[in-house]
């Protein structure tokens, strides 16, 4: 992969991770578009690459909510900070869905992102779950705080983002909007989801390349060390510092879509990417 390209990958994966329009599914689309990866054709070295992609978002979200983090690293020794240790309660909550739905079917996650006209459909899905907060614009009452039952919702909408096209950003917002919480509430939840979630799928990645290396022979130890080091190319460390300074943009704009109540404006951006890929990898095909 030229440096260029991971340069350009990166860029759309801090846009797209905060941005409610789907980082998996623009990212297997720009891959297919770049000609970094081919219909059908497994890519060995973008697992390597995802995550260092996902590096540099979770830094950029670690140092937007860094005062949120540190206050909630505190409440564990503090038993007055009921809220922030209710809010790692929840997050832990949350968090679980995806874990479940990941190792039920990993595999099946895994096969979608070979198939770049199914992501493009799943684009369109994103597009309509993020109209359906509009549609009960009014009909639902705010809560002003997270509670259990929006955190497991917001859960659930997390496990289905697992499939590249469904926006995780998107789907968590539009499923705390959906539960009555506020949407600026929901946003920083959202987010701080993001890095128990990021950080998962980075540990996951990693165990899966360096299990391809233990079969092959390996050592466990020289497995993981070489899983780890195949990362830091200079093409991949350009991609990450694309992602991590672009994804801190993302955090700003999507935080003021929403408190301008502009969340469904992404509906139709989805819309319109989604039916252009499935057109364009139909003809391809």
């Amino acid at each position: 992969m030229e440096i260029w390209q991971a340069i350009v990958v990166g860029i759309v994966q801090g846009l797209a991770e905060f941005l409610p329009i789907s980082s998996s599914g623009h990212i297997v689309l720009t891959q297919f578009l770049l000609g970094i990866r081919q219909v059908g054709v497994p890519a060995p070295e973008d697992l390597a690459f995802e995550v260092m992609l996902h590096m540099g978002t979770l830094v950029s979200v670690l140092i937007y909510f860094r005062r949120r983090l540190w206050n909630m690293t505190l409440s564990l020794f503090n038993k007055d900070m009921l809220d922030d240790r209710k809010m790692i309660m929840y997050l832990a909550l949350a968090s679980v869905p995806a874990v479940i739905a990941y190792k039920l079917g990993g595999d099946w996650f895994k096969a979608a992102y070979n198939d770049p006209a199914l992501v493009s459909a799943l684009l369109i899905v994103t597009g309509c779950v993020l109209y359906i907060p509009r549609l009960l614009k009014d009909k639902v009452k705010m809560a002003p705080v997270v509670g259990f039952k929006a955190a497991l919702m917001m859960g659930v909408g997390q496990a289905f983002a697992i499939l590249p096209g469904i926006s995780r950003s998107g789907s968590t917002i539009a499923a705390g909007m959906v539960a009555g919480v506020h949407p600026g509430k929901v946003a920083e939840f959202s987010f701080l989801m993001s890095i128990p979630a990021i950080a998962g799928g980075m540990l996951f990645a990693v165990k899966d390349r360096a299990e391809g290396f233990h079969e092959q022979g390996a050592e466990w130890g020289n497995a993981y060390t070489e899983s780890i080091f195949s990362c830091l190319t200079p093409a991949y460390l350009s991609g990450a510092l694309a992602a991590g300074i672009v994804g801190l943009v993302a955090i700003y704009m999507v935080l003021e879509a929403i408190r301008r109540g502009r969340l469904e404006y992404f509906s139709w951006y989805c819309f319109a990417a989604g039916i252009s890929g499935i057109a364009y990898f139909s003809l391809a095909a």
